[in-house]
């Protein structure tokens, strides 16, 4: 364990930071799921640019990796256009 001041403080840091990422993880796994579950294009369509957004941040933020979200994006604007 650590005995140090700044130690303690950077474990309790990335505590919450660990907490807080998998939060936006999650919840961006969420949206794509029910993305790619939708049926109607219109609604599909409105809901396309906020995972976009979603996806932009977590890569921004390092907590998915940036061809991982250019690959997620790519596969659900296909999936949109694809719908009838």
């Amino acid at each position: 364990m650590a005995n140090h001041k700044s130690a303690l403080k950077r474990i309790r840091q990335n505590e919450v930071r660990k907490v807080r990422n998998r939060y936006y993880h999650k919840t961006a796994r969420t949206a794509i799921k029910v993305l790619r579950n939708e049926e109607n294009k219109t609604s599909a369509t409105e809901q396309l640019p906020k995972v976009i957004a979603l996806l932009d941040k977590l890569a921004k933020k390092n907590i998915i990796h940036k061809n991982k979200a250019a690959n997620l994006k790519s596969k659900l604007t296909k999936h949109v256009n694809k719908l009838a």
